[in-house]
């Protein structure tokens, strides 16, 4: 357990997106998003022969074929890490449902580090990156619509792919590689095959997210029935 104390770090970077989907397509935009992001935010497992000397093992990657979206993303080759993007993003579908506030919410991904504190005092934990996808759900009229909606955020979703891509790419902070006895303040080492930064997803539901995205999508797709 440690204490977020967020709202104390400056340097702490932040990146916003913003989608518009239908219902049925949330899940997997969702999944594509996370997974994009934690396969530039995961190594190897970490093998120690010695102190300050160490092996990383090989991180596989597979691709997934969106059912209602026309899109494929590359995720990390780990069960037991999707299993835990899945429940997440479960989770924050089922409150997006539940909420009557127009399907708008806000799912995030937050990487941070741990530092260590005297007991009695719970460790802290200080954040260096945190992801938030704004999420729009639109309601269509018929399936051409739905036909539309699948290729336009397919066509989407490449695009927020690029940019995270981009961003990752910068020579921008991340913690530096850390000694055998204080790897667990860095890396999420409980998965026997991957070990990702550590890092943590949450989720709100508002209605105050406007309603720009959901504008531009049943724009692009009037201008398609129009041609």
């Amino acid at each position: 357990m440690c204490v977020d104390i967020s709202y104390t770090i400056m340097n702490c970077r932040s990146e916003v997106l913003e989608v518009s989907v239908e219902g049925r397509q949330v899940d997997e935009a969702m999944l594509a998003v996370l997974h994009t992001i934690l396969l530039h935010r995961s190594t190897g497992k970490f093998h120690y022969k010695k102190e300050g000397t160490y092996s990383i093992g090989t991180v596989g990657t597979q691709d997934v074929d969106c059912d209602f979206i026309d899109f494929t993303f590359v995720r990390v080759s780990s069960d037991e890490l999707d299993r835990v993007i899945r429940k997440a993003v479960a989770e924050f579908k089922d409150a997006l449902g539940n909420s009557g506030s127009d399907g708008m919410g806000q799912i995030s991904l937050e990487f941070y580090q741990k530092k260590k504190s005297r007991w009695p005092f719970s460790d802290e934990c200080i954040p260096w990156e945190v992801w938030s996808i704004k999420v729009n759900v639109v309601n269509l009229a018929n399936e051409q619509e739905r036909q539309i909606c699948r290729e336009k955020v397919g066509e989407k979703l490449g695009e927020k792919v690029i940019n995270i891509v981009e961003v990752i790419n910068r020579h921008d902070y991340l913690p530096k590689m850390p000694t055998q006895s204080e790897v667990d303040n860095v890396f999420d080492t409980s998965l026997k095959d991957v070990q990702p930064y550590l890092y943590k997803i949450t989720y709100q539901i508002t209605d105050s997210l406007g309603t720009s995205v959901s504008t531009t999508m049943r724009r692009l797709i009037k201008d398609t029935l129009a041609l």
